[in-house]
């Protein structure tokens, strides 16, 4: 480990993370562990000793190996590395760094370019779906330039789409509805515990006496706040079959009010005790799957979506998300539009290990 370890660095969506070959590093989570933490210089708030951002949303690891699964090209690992804990959770999947899986399973020599697209399968270790991503190949190579543009990203890139099937309780049981039922009460507040790829706990803001359009650093300020959606997560955990969620990265917590942008619906989400500046790819599904529910918080307040689109609106615009129901309307496939772009590649070296 001392003469480094092949990484490569990519944005996936609204997040960034490193990207690395299973064969690259230690057998055995608690070696990985700590091999993550001291590359990414956690615990620290600042990480200044490594290479994480300050962020959840930068503090992020891919694992890829090539796939045991005959519908599978490649398994992904995600792994949420703690910025102030010397923690690594592998709790929950990432939608986000799933966009740059594609790319670097190319690049890595994973999976073979085609001529012009290429279709990478994508094992999501962390709850056993498979994803497909179409990876813009021209020539055999990946490329990164396009037209496409998500709301959070600055500038184009070019599109990822991604389709996901069976995400119906990923991590709860396999229902999206852990407890059966669209509305529970907690502490008073109407919640819809849902799982369409990420457990999520979807509130109405009013119930907490805000408007839903209230800023990131208002909210993660709001100390009061922040208490009282955690004293609902802990009692939302075990109802969804989570167990004790004191130190699990899920549910993650959602604030729903109505659009003001033309989208399906607001969204201010906690992932889970900050504030996202955008939304997860699967919390943002699991929003539009809630939307169309008979009843609940997101189906009161969404606005009717046209032909299967969601615009799931956030602090720094909207994630689409498409759905597809059965004839009795029931969710069975959901898809996004993401873009991912490397931005470094080379030997990334471990600080040293903590006393």
């Amino acid at each position: 480990m001392n003469d480094g370890i092949p990484c490569l660095w990519m944005r996936g969506g609204t997040s960034k993370g490193a990207y690395f070959l299973a064969s690259d590093l230690p057998d055995g989570r608690a070696a990985i562990d700590d091999l993550l933490l001291r590359i990414m210089g956690s615990p620290d708030p600042r990480q200044i000793d490594g290479i994480g951002g300050a962020d959840p949303l930068t503090s992020k690891v891919a694992i890829l190996s090539p796939s045991g699964r005959a519908d599978a090209d490649v398994d992904y690992l995600f792994l949420q590395v703690f910025v102030d804990q010397a923690l690594v959770s592998d709790a929950q999947g990432c939608g986000n760094i799933l966009a740059g899986v594609g790319p670097a399973a190319i690049e890595r020599g994973l999976v073979a370019a085609q001529a012009d697209e290429t279709p990478v399968r994508i094992h999501m270790v962390n709850t056993g779906e498979v994803a497909v991503a179409r990876v813009a190949t021209p020539g055999g190579r990946v490329s990164y330039d396009g037209a496409a543009r998500i709301d959070g990203v600055p500038g184009s890139h070019a599109a990822i789409p991604l389709m996901f099937s069976g995400l119906a309780g990923s991590m709860t049981g396999g229902a999206m509805l852990p407890t059966g039922r669209a509305v529970d009460r907690i502490e008073r507040v109407a919640c819809t515990l849902i799982d369409m790829g990420m457990p999520i706990v979807v509130m109405d803001a009013a119930d907490f006496g805000l408007s839903g359009q209230e800023t990131r650093e208002a909210l993660d300020a709001d100390a009061a706040l922040k208490a009282r959606i955690e004293a609902i997560r802990l009692i939302a955990g075990p109802m969804m079959g989570l167990g004790d969620v004191r130190l699990k990265s899920v549910p993650k917590m959602t604030l729903v009010s109505p659009a003001l942008s033309g989208g399906t619906i607001s969204t201010r989400s906690f992932i889970p005790h900050r504030c996202h500046a955008t939304i997860g790819v699967f919390a943002a599904v699991s929003v539009a799957a809630a939307c169309v529910l008979p009843e609940g918080p997101a189906a009161r307040l969404a606005q009717r979506a046209a032909g299967g689109l969601f615009r799931i609106e956030h602090p720094t615009g909207a994630a689409e998300v498409m759905l597809d129901r059965d004839a009795t309307g029931d969710v069975v496939a959901a898809g996004t539009l993401r873009t991912a772009r490397k931005l470094m590649e080379g030997l990334v070296f471990p600080g040293p290990a903590r006393a």
